[in-house]
């Protein structure tokens, strides 16, 4: 296997850590929440041996690369804006950016913003949305309540004491909960509760994921905590008023979905009909890859067929 190796790269004012194996044309790997480069542990040296040059950051605000303490600094901008400013870093022009979970909006507004640098995106579990007609936080509130858990986000300190409590029990809880194994996430806050109450503790951990994978995500989320990841949905509203000049703007580079089908954000009924026509506003989607069994944490509960959809893409471009 190609070994995977770590550095810090300077990216508009971070100290960015990624994890990267391989040479050839880019791909960069955009994590979600609550993620870090270790979740494209099993991508990272496939997509190296196919003849790849594939990099993985801790995106702004987590891990290794931490981030600015005020909310404002994690909008949809910042976060494209540090994608270009990795591909500049790494000395590459343009670069396939694929995402799961938050990854993916990341990587559909990259491609949106700025389809001269992107070879082709790739969204995992996430579909690109279109701008909607008003700010999302209170749509979702008026949707779904209080308790929705982007809204029960919003609210200051609260999720972030929740998570750092104890953080194994949070990567077991969170991880098992939102994957396939699970009997489906309803991600809705209890009132006087928290997150960490919709997601049962396991009797065991599903075949995919280990006791060491548990320690690594604690591990690397000790230092910097949850406050920059739960700060970029703190934005969601700012990232609307930020966009209104791209409002139902195509996204016009190749792209793929990969989703599986007990993702409790993907294979939601009102989702898989936005996944249906998402060719109306992604008109160069190639294919929507629907994996059997699979919950939300897509490259690591099935990373061989995800693995493989992504080599196919690459090698069609």
């Amino acid at each position: 296997m190609t070994e995977i190796t770590h550095r810090f790269v300077d990216v508009n004012g971070l100290r960015m850590h990624i994890a990267e194996a391989g040479a050839g044309p880019l791909v960069l790997l955009l994590h979600g929440f609550p993620e870090c480069w270790y979740s494209w542990r099993h991508q990272l040296p496939a997509i190296a041996a196919a003849g790849y040059r594939a990099v993985a950051p801790d995106q702004r605000g987590y891990c290794r690369t931490g981030g600015p303490d005020g909310a404002s600094a994690y909008s949809i901008m910042h976060m494209a804006g540090d994608v270009v400013g990795l591909m500049d870093a790494l000395g590459e022009e343009r670069a396939v950016v694929a995402g799961h979970d938050w990854g993916a909006p990341v990587a559909w507004h990259t491609a949106q913003f700025r389809p001269d640098r992107v070879r082709g995106v790739v969204g995992l579990s996430v579909p690109h949305r279109p701008r909607g007609s008003r700010p999302p936080v209170a749509a979702m509130r008026e949707q779904y309540g209080e308790g929705f858990y982007m809204v029960y986000f919003q609210r200051p300190n609260a999720p972030e004491a929740e998570f750092e409590r104890d953080l194994p029990a949070t990567f077991r809880r969170v991880l098992y909960a939102a994957s396939g194994d699970a009997t489906g996430l309803a991600p809705i806050v209890p009132e006087g509760g928290g997150f960490l109450d919709v997601c049962p503790e396991p009797d065991r951990l599903p075949e995919w994921l280990t006791s060491d994978d548990i320690a690594t995500y604690a591990a690397e989320f000790g230092p910097a905590g949850f406050t920059g990841p739960v700060n970029w949905y703190r934005n969601l509203d700012r990232n609307w008023e930020l966009t209104a000049a791209w409002h139902r703007a195509p996204v016009t580079p190749p792209a793929l979905f990969i989703a599986g089908d007990r993702d409790f954000v993907a294979a939601r009924p009102q989702t898989k009909e936005l996944i249906a026509g998402m060719r109306s506003f992604v008109p160069n989607l190639r294919d929507a890859v629907w994996l059997s069994g699979c919950g939300h944490w897509t490259q690591q509960e099935r990373p061989a067929e995800t693995t493989a959809a992504l080599l196919g893409f690459l090698d069609s471009l």
